[in-house]
């Protein structure tokens, strides 16, 4: 055995051997991953889960004005696939190791530019791309092991949370939705999204919800329109233009957009003026339904609305029962019921 040991360290392949020995164990801290998505944005954490296990934490093992790299074993990481801010300071996109300082009072949350060290030992201040203060709170339930948690979810923000013990830490991390949504928009739009009506009148619908880009938001409306001229559209463009304060221009492309409409397409846009709270203009526009496609299904539900608005209840419900007898789908019906349901009860169903 020794002969063929040392056969083996002459042609340099002891070191193979030795290697091929180390046994894969579980970890006695396990890894963990948490993700989020906020807009279009994802965030993910990746640590390891210490465990309590009796010992005292803050202040023991986990000593005050220190730093920590929160978890144990190699770094904690955050990554960040598009800039962001931190207790609104601004972080680039990236990959970061992610080490806290505790204190009693307040907390020094610190994003390093280096995330492939082993815990903090080796943790360089130089090497920061940020640091927030935050403040500690009591946790309700006592966490074993700790944890990481997306807290308080906003369509633009999110608190990230560290757990452990009794103690909880959040910092918060928001976003720039529009201006990231905007230049996904614009990278989509170089491709195959250029040549359809729908992708461009999702971009130019998405600029006029949130009121910001509007020029080029019109751009978009018009090479939907060259694509495929519908209502749909041509009220985008009508809607932008009286944004830009272009009220004659408006009142041309949507006597256009009028024109062509059909039924559903006129009362679903109604109904997103209902949604967009405006009430009067959604009235006007379900009379014109009203007037123009008396017989139907949406001409039925449109009356129903206009009375249900005014108080009348009997009215709207037989208008809303002859609606649910010219659906053509059973689901059409049961959504109609469901009005039919709260007319009854005498309520006004555009509320």
């Amino acid at each position: 055995m020794k002969t063929i040991t040392l056969c083996l360290a002459i042609l340099g392949l002891a070191g193979s051997i030795s290697a091929q020995n180390d046994l894969n164990l579980p970890d006695v801290s396990q890894a963990a991953e948490v993700k989020q998505r906020v807009a279009l944005t994802d965030i993910a954490v990746k640590y390891h889960r210490p465990l309590v296990n009796g010992r005292k934490i803050w202040g023991g093992l986990v000593p005050y004005g220190k730093v920590w790299r929160v978890g144990a074993n190699e770094n904690t990481t955050i990554e960040f696939s598009d800039p962001v801010s931190v207790e609104g300071k601004p972080l680039g996109k990236g990959t970061y190791g992610l080490h806290m300082i505790p204190n009693q009072d307040s907390w020094t949350v610190i994003f390093s530019n280096t995330n492939t060290a082993w815990g903090s030992y080796s943790y360089d201040q130089k090497e920061d791309a940020l640091r927030v203060d935050v403040k500690p709170r009591p946790l309700a339930e006592n966490k074993e092991a700790l944890e990481f948690d997306f807290e308080d979810l906003k369509p633009t923000s999110t608190a990230v949370t560290m757990k452990w013990e009794k103690l909880g830490v959040p910092f918060t991390v928001s976003i720039n939705d529009s201006d990231q949504t905007l230049q996904n928009i614009r990278a989509q739009l170089k491709g195959r999204g250029q040549f359809t009506w729908q992708a461009l009148d999702e971009g130019a619908q998405f600029c006029l919800t949130r009121k910001v880009n509007l020029d080029e938001a019109l751009r978009w409306a018009d090479a939907s329109i060259q694509n495929e001229e519908r209502f749909d559209n041509l009220s985008t463009k009508a809607d932008i233009l009286k944004a830009l304060d272009r009220p004659d221009e408006a009142k041309t492309v949507w006597n256009r957009a009028l024109e062509i409409a059909k039924a559903p397409q006129l009362y679903t846009y109604g109904r997103q003026l209902q949604n967009q709270k405006k009430g009067a203009e959604a009235m006007e526009i379900f009379k014109d339904v009203a007037k123009r496609f008396p017989q139907g299904v949406y001409g039925y539900l449109a009356q129903a609305r206009i009375k249900s608005t005014a108080g009348d209840f009997g009215g709207a419900t037989s208008d809303a029962k002859q609606a649910q007898a010219a659906a053509p789908t059973d689901a059409q019906k049961q959504s109609i019921q469901a009005l039919i349901t709260r007319l009854d009860a005498k309520q006004d169903i555009n509320k």
